[in-house]
């Protein structure tokens, strides 16, 4: 850019999968590498969130499955270079995402907050070029130990009867385990006493117990972190997410008047984002981030309420090379970029849903 901004001092940061990439990592590795493996993360997510979010366990919260799942990885081979290896072959980018962070970098200071482990992000940071001292993620080694035969065919035996469960369904609502069905109440007694039961004495249980999955808590925290060390106030940053890890951070930076924006973003996200975004390409993250330099919060909400390219063109916020290139990506019409409300949450929301699985490939579990 060759000309000076007005506004100096702004922080932009972005979970990583999602906005950034297309990947469910922690998913595609486990199907993978375990036997009838997505059968299996899919068993273990729905029992994450029926204990952080139904039972309400103590020291369980959204993201967990990233560590209970470990010690069946181990089991099943995994090793830090394989984590690695997986990841860099393994990685899709959302189209536009690798410009859009590198735009974001030339704009203000840029960070990435992610549930995901380090190995994926590191791969992802070689790939976009984004500087993996600015990040945050899941802190992990799986060669920290070693795994005699007899725990090998121990996880084993356990993951292939996780498989044979039925999948447990957690009504809307669902605030006990009373409002939970009885073949759903036995699958998750059954969940409970393999993992906090049969697997605590196995050597391989400190990965559960040792590893912290960067949830929404912590997320929230490395961006007042984030903030405090560049001693900029929250309401300068904006933050893109898209999954329920991300919903507190939202909230946070929604109510400190910072922007918060939902790229294709799930239900828990969206409720608590200022911005939603659908769309298939990530330009649009350049377009609100030039827009939130220049003008901060308001002057990205105001644009929202002429969303076209003659409503940006006119704004004056966006750089002309920028709106060219927006204006061939999406020749047929604007991508949705709506001011979430009570109104227009569950058209959104819709849109989301399909956008989410035409980008990544799969449904939500």
């Amino acid at each position: 850019m060759d000309e000076a901004f007005p506004f100096e001092g702004k922080i932009l940061v972005s979970d990583l999968q999602g906005p950034v990439t297309a990947n469910d990592n922690a998913r595609e590795l486990t199907s993978a590498i375990v036997e009838n493996g997505d059968r299996f993360f899919q068993a273990v997510r729905r029992y994450e969130r029926a204990l952080s979010s139904v039972t309400r366990k103590e020291g369980v919260k959204p993201g967990d499955t990233l560590r209970l799942i470990l010690p069946f990885l181990k089991a099943y081979g995994a090793t830090d270079s394989s984590l690695l290896r997986f990841s860099r072959e393994s990685m899709r980018v959302v189209p536009g995402a690798d410009k859009a962070m590198r735009f974001a970098q030339e704009l203000m200071s840029s960070f990435i907050v992610s549930t995901s482990y380090e190995h994926y992000m590191g791969a992802a940071c070689d790939l976009i070029g984004f500087p993996f001292e600015n990040t945050f993620c899941t802190r992990l080694s799986m060669d920290m130990l070693e795994m005699e035969d007899w725990e090998v065919e121990t996880l084993q035996n356990l993951a292939r009867e996780i498989v044979r469960l039925p999948l447990l369904e957690v009504p809307d609502g669902a605030s006990g385990v009373r409002d939970l069905g009885p073949d759903d109440r036995l699958v998750l007694r059954r969940l409970d006493e393999i993992f906090w039961t049969e697997m605590t004495d196995l050597s391989s249980y400190q990965l559960v117990s040792q590893v912290n999955p960067v949830g929404g808590d912590e997320k929230a925290t490395s961006v007042v972190e984030i903030c405090k060390r560049m001693s900029v106030p929250l309401e300068d940053c904006m933050y893109v997410g898209d999954g329920e890890t991300d919903a507190r951070i939202l909230q946070v930076v929604k109510r400190s008047g910072g922007l918060a924006v939902a790229f294709n973003g799930n239900l828990p996200a969206l409720r608590e984002a200022e911005v939603g975004v659908v769309s298939d390409n990530a330009i649009v993250t350049s377009i609100l981030a030039e827009l939130f330099y220049r003008g901060g919060r308001d002057g990205a909400l105001e644009v929202l309420e002429d969303w076209s390219l003659e409503g940006l063109r006119g704004n004056g916020g966006v750089h002309e090379y920028l709106l060219r290139e927006f204006a061939r990506t999406f020749p047929s019409g604007m991508p949705t970029v709506r001011r979430l409300d009570k109104g227009s949450l569950p058209f959104i929301h819709k849109e989301s849903v399909g956008m989410r699985e035409v980008v990544r490939g799969y449904a939500d579990i």
